[in-house]
């Protein structure tokens, strides 16, 4: 049976025509999960030719997935939804190759058009204006210079597709009239309770032994339990793959009475051949490696580990697809280290060494709030009080 995609595509000219770019997201539609991402900066021209070029780009992205599926395009473009569902005639000479061109990327049979408002297509929004202003800075979007796809969940393959410059944008300074000071979603985020490594301070990735919760940690968990028992607010509890966060997230849920989704972009990141050792033993194995890592979000720890600037592009698609489906609500991430900083850091604007700057406990709780106009407030970090 053949896939079902939803295909979000947006582009945008500052100056119309002047510097325009496109973005293009592919969705699932049960989970709302980004399979697959594409944005580029095309030069000088108009938002027409920019919103043609994000649907086709976001058209093949789909088409690499599965040839056969069939796609939903959801566009902010009135323009290029009436032309391409053959409601409105097209008689602009720059738009007839570009409709010509998305119509052959698949089976007009396998594609249907829906115009959606502006504030609903957000994801594709933000990949546009990514690829302009990294164009504006002489840089490219994607690592081939042009359009491409890129899965969310995390291959090596797909990550070293990416453009190593290309930074998850954070949350702007300020607001954009008009201000959206409505009902946030609300990420608690709760780092998971103590392992065995925890104490002994060893790196503890997603590539390594996958380690259970400690005595201690099932005790932080209770904790924890109670506390955000208590405060009420919790309506949904998403958590990393691992053990350790799925024991820690299970113990809330059961006290909440919700059930536990997974989301694999919030897991730890692969520490390569430096899972399982302490800081002192890597810097005796590899200290060329980690000094490098140390100097570098960029740089990937020993043995085809995961880069920090990797796992800030895997949490960002996450963080936009949860803030999407959980609007308006507070939802618990239960997660780790370094999913839980990164977080903190893009809704700063903090640059990226800012990882290293932070301390977060076992067990412990930070909360960030994202409003409807692209803001973010820090409301919470590591804190501890519930174990105390």
């Amino acid at each position: 049976m053949a896939n079902r995609f939803i295909v979000e595509a947006d582009g945008g000219s500052r100056g119309n025509p002047g510097p325009a770019g496109y973005g293009a997201v592919v969705l699932d539609p049960a989970t709302g999960e980004a399979l697959a991402e594409a944005a580029e900066y095309i030069g000088t021209a108009t938002n027409n030719v920019a919103e043609y070029k994000g649907l086709i780009a976001g058209l093949r992205a789909a088409k690499a997935l599965d040839p056969e599926a069939t796609v939903a395009v959801r566009m902010d473009s009135k323009l290029v939804v009436e032309q391409m569902s053959g409601r409105w005639k097209i008689k602009h000479p720059d738009m007839k190759p570009l409709a010509a061109e998305a119509s052959a990327v698949l089976p007009p049979s396998q594609v249907t058009y829906e115009w959606i408002p502006r504030e609903k297509n957000k994801h594709a929004d933000r990949l546009a204006n990514e690829a302009m202003d990294a164009g504006k800075a002489g840089k490219q979007w994607s690592a081939a210079g042009s359009s491409a796809a890129v899965s969310s969940r995390g291959s090596a393959e797909s990550l070293a597709s990416l453009d190593e410059e290309a930074e998850p944008v954070a949350a702007p300074v300020g607001w954009a009239a008009p201000a959206d000071l409505g009902q946030p979603a609300t990420f608690v985020l709760l780092r998971h309770g103590e392992t065995a490594l925890t104490p002994q301070k060893r790196f503890s990735g997603s590539g390594g032994d996958d380690p259970e919760l400690s005595a201690a940690g099932r005790r932080q968990a209770d904790s924890t339990a109670a506390a955000l028992a208590a405060r009420g607010t919790v309506q949904a509890v998403v958590s990393s793959p691992l053990r350790r966060c799925r024991q820690t997230a299970e113990t809330v849920a059961a006290r909440l009475g919700l059930d536990v989704h997974i989301d694999d972009g919030l897991r730890e990141t692969d520490f390569g051949a430096w899972d399982g050792l302490t800081f002192a033993e890597v810097r005796e194995r590899h200290p060329d490696d980690l000094d490098a890592w140390l100097a570098s979000t960029k740089a990937a720890p020993t043995g085809g580990g995961e880069s920090f600037a990797a796992v800030a592009r895997r949490v960002a698609l996450s963080r936009d697809k949860l803030i999407t489906r959980y609007a308006g609500r507070t939802v618990l991430l239960v997660t780790h280290v370094t999913p839980i900083k990164t977080l903190v850091r893009l809704a700063l604007g903090a640059p990226p060494e800012s990882l290293f700057r932070m301390e977060l406990s076992a067990a412990s709780l930070s909360a960030v709030a994202y409003y409807g106009d692209g803001n973010a407030s820090v409301r919470l970090l590591n804190d501890t009080s519930h174990l105390r």
